[in-house]
């Protein structure tokens, strides 16, 4: 049932994580918004989707969905946590080292979404 589940997070969580990129490059590069408020319009882009997204497709099947208010209310915890880790990437690549404004997105599209996924299939959606 992981493999499955391993399946559709990367198909899903691709397509969430991309969709974040996305709005977080063409505001911060395209548009010269401050790396930090492009990456905060990008999260609020991606929570949106992926709660719908992930609770219908990824982890469909598995756990319990008799308490949708405290379900909810997990994935917006792990998801201010995945907030909060890609604004540490930002700070770093960014703001710190000095680096183009494209390093922090192989971070965000690795690092984060491999501590999104445990946290949500062992304590948001199970």
């Amino acid at each position: 049932m992981i493999g499955g589940q391993l399946v559709r997070y990367a198909l899903t969580g691709g397509f969430v994580t991309a969709l974040q990129a996305a709005v977080y490059w063409v505001l911060a590069q395209s548009l010269a918004v401050h790396p930090q408020l492009a990456n905060v319009c990008g999260y609020l882009v991606a929570v949106a989707s992926g709660y719908v997204l992930h609770g219908r497709f990824t982890f469909r099947g598995h756990g319990r969905r008799d308490q949708p208010l405290r379900q909810a209310v997990r994935f917006g915890i792990v998801s201010l946590l995945s907030l909060a880790l890609n604004a540490f990437w930002v700070w770093l690549c960014v703001q710190r080292l000095n680096l183009p404004l494209w390093t922090p997105i192989p971070l965000m599209g690795l690092v984060t979404p491999a501590m999104v996924f445990v946290l949500n299939r062992q304590w948001v959606f199970r």
